[in-house]
């Protein structure tokens, strides 16, 4: 239908997700998940199944479909930038102009590709009321490994529940064992598929299993689908060499792994301790908090950086003795303070004002700035930290929150308080050019 044949593992989840009840012209599976290496076809093998539903005479008439990504910018971009334009090469492009009664619309909050038939394909927030309202007979997720609860799912179901022939697609390469929705798909999946009971829930996975070598071309053959295929052996060998186990592991062997791999490498952070290392010239103080959740006290962290040198200057639980610590440090060796202007720390914000203290309050873009800008400070070795406990145990269970094509440290994915390396962060800060605002769109 669209010039490209299905690979053969694509033919086979496609042959059995769409195997219908001749009696009454439903389909056997309200619920298909697929799970394979990246770049092996998950979103290709999609695209013709929504299309389908675009295109041909369903029950009910033109038909809904809901794609999402992890993001709401992820799945503009892969629905536009990939997805559309492999429908303009194909003879379906007239369906999609206003000559064939289509329509494709970027309006932000009403991204959609109408086809001439009546058929939609629509974009969905991560929010979990954004797919409230009208029914919906297709639901997408994509890159269910990112997801860390059940919210798109939950704002897909609702809509579905009316539609005798709707179907929940989900596929992902596997995650870690941070990906709670995926684990626990992957099991009920693996569960249906040990049943096969022919209905309700089709589970298809190709991963490498734990006790085979990873390494090994052979073992490549026999558990990667795409080899040969839309993949080579010289790339999957070049990125045995360039990858860390753990993500080649995931990436390529398509094997759940543990989220222990440390964000910064032990290696990075122990090259740039100095015991010495003492901030100098024009400071720059970085203050975080944590608010008690799951378990945790409110806690605040003080971080210094001046000339390239860090220091962690004080760590304590609650807050009262902030603002007080505060104006001793800044009397002593005047310098701005930064916090994160949309995180916990900005509800004491104006009381720094008050007692005379220079407060810089970074907007989230900023925030995830200041992370990229630290992280990559360490890894050209541009910093000397000067060592200190409690900033090694954050940075030690440290978890990225991925938005878009950046990321900020997480305050509560993280396996301890981070506020150290936080403060830490904010405190190198680049405050001398104007980062402009990043929104996020969910």
């Amino acid at each position: 239908m669209l010039g490209h044949p299905l690979m053969p593992w694509q033919q086979l989840v496609a042959d059995v997700g769409l195997e219908y009840d001749p009696a009454t012209g439903l389909p056997y599976y309200r619920e298909i998940w697929w799970s394979v290496s990246r770049q092996s076809g998950k979103t290709t093998l999609a695209l013709p199944w929504q299309l389908d539903r675009c295109i041909s005479a369903w029950p009910g008439g033109p038909q809904r479909v809901v794609y999402t990504a992890q993001t709401g910018k992820d799945a503009r971009k892969k629905l536009f930038d990939d997805q559309v334009p492999i429908i303009q090469r194909s003879p379906l492009r007239k369906l999609i102009t206003p000559a064939g009664g289509g329509q494709i619309r970027r309006v932000n909050g009403d991204e959609s590709v109408t086809f001439g038939t009546g058929g939609r394909i629509e974009l969905l927030g991560s929010t979990e009321s954004s797919g409230h309202g009208a029914t919906l007979n297709l639901g997408v997720i994509d890159e269910a490994w990112k997801d860390q609860d059940d919210r798109r799912e939950q704002a897909l179901q609702p809509a579905m529940l009316t539609i005798p022939s709707a179907q929940l697609l989900g596929f992902s390469t596997m995650g870690s064992d941070s990906s709670v929705y995926l684990n626990r798909k992957v099991e009920v999946g693996r569960e249906s598929a040990a049943q096969d009971s022919g209905s309700g829930i089709a589970y298809f996975e190709w991963s490498i299993p734990p006790d085979e070598d990873p390494y090994d071309p052979a073992v490549w053959w026999q558990f990667l689908p795409a080899l040969g295929w839309t993949i080579s052996e010289q790339a999957i060998t070049h990125l045995a060499e360039s990858m860390s186990e753990g993500e080649f592991r995931r990436a390529i062997g398509n094997q759940r792994t543990t989220s222990s791999e440390r964000v910064i490498p032990p290696v990075v952070w122990d090259e740039v301790q100095d015991p010495h290392a003492v901030p100098h010239g024009d400071l720059t103080y970085g203050l975080d908090v944590l608010r008690g959740i799951d378990g945790h006290d409110d806690a605040g962290s003080v971080a210094a950086h001046g000339s390239g040198r860090v220091a962690m200057l004080d760590q304590r639980p609650g807050l009262s003795w902030i603002v007080d610590r505060m104006v001793q440090l800044t009397q002593h060796r005047p310098g701005r303070v930064v916090l994160d202007g949309g995180g916990p720390a900005a509800s004491i914000a104006d009381d720094l004002e008050d007692a005379g203290i220079d407060v810089v309050r970074l907007q989230f873009g900023q925030v995830a700035s200041a992370c990229g800008r630290f992280y990559d400070l360490l890894a050209d070795h541009k910093l000397r930290v000067r060592p200190d406990q409690g900033l090694d145990a954050a940075v030690g269970a440290v978890a990225k929150k991925q938005v878009g094509d950046r990321f900020v440290w997480s305050r509560h994915a993280s396996t301890a308080d981070v506020t150290p390396l936080m403060a830490a962060t904010l405190a190198c800060a680049r405050l001398d050019e104007e980062v402009a605002p990043w929104v996020a769109f969910d």
